[in-house]
């Protein structure tokens, strides 16, 4: 997918659901994998032409894990002129070895954000972006449908009441095979994830599923993701049918 493609999907989200004002400042979430190093590229390229003047800001929550080197995302940045900045936690540490977590992915995803949405009040951002995309909807739907038994997925944009940020996802409309073929486009500087329980959570599980629900049904998940979109999910806000 070329930058074109890439940037006109990331707008139609940006506007359909108003998530970006004039006078923004946003912190972009930097994991270090393509969807986060995709959303950089996005809003770095909508910033120079975005009928809302708005500034970004790159954060990188370090966990604490060994041999996460963020050198080359530092190098990118400096490219692009975005700031960039990097915390550093033990988060790593206390999901893993003080609280010997089973299921770590809840803890670490709380310990994260909370790190994240501090890094941007300290960095006077008043939004936070995650890059989360259209395979992410619909999986966490499947997620919440299937372990908690309830129709459910992220909103597109969410008003923190505890810190006053806004936090969006200006990438829901992209696929997830369109952020691959970008990422081997513009060769990102993709970083492993140095998570010990990668690959083998309940959220890998369900991608499995939706990929053989695809496989199975070709469109299913667009007509799933429709139905998210269109599905009255408390916190969603309305959307045009089309």
């Amino acid at each position: 997918m070329k930058l074109q493609r890439l940037l006109s999907l990331t707008r139609q989200a940006v506007d359909t659901y108003e998530m970006i004002s004039s006078g923004d400042r946003i912190a972009i979430g930097i994991s270090g994998g393509k969807d986060s190093l995709a959303l950089l590229y996005a809003l770095q390229s909508l910033m120079k032409f975005y009928p809302e003047k708005f500034e970004i800001h790159a954060v990188t929550v370090d966990l604490g894990f060994e041999n996460f080197d963020v050198s080359k995302i530092k190098a990118l940045c400096e490219q692009l002129s975005v700031p960039y900045t990097v915390i550093s936690t033990d988060i790593g540490k206390i999901v893993f070895q003080t609280r010997r977590e089973s299921a770590p992915c809840s803890l670490c995803a709380k310990l994260r954000k909370g790190a994240l949405n501090k890094a941007a009040l300290e960095l006077n951002c008043n939004k936070v972006a995650y890059g989360h995309h259209k395979n992410d909807v619909v999986e966490t739907m499947l997620l919440s449908l299937i372990y908690e038994g309830r129709f459910y997925s992220f909103s597109p944009k969410t008003y923190l009441d505890r810190t006053g940020l806004t936090l969006i996802r200006p990438l829901i409309y992209v696929d997830e095979a369109d952020v691959i073929g970008f990422s081997n486009k513009y060769q990102l500087p993709i970083c492993k994830n140095p998570c010990p329980a990668d690959g083998y959570t309940k959220r890998e599980y369900v991608k499995k599923l939706s990929k053989s629900l695809e496989h199975d049904n070709p469109g299913v998940r667009d007509r799933m993701f429709h139905a998210i979109i269109h599905g009255a999910i408390p916190g969603w806000p309305d959307t045009p049918i089309h």
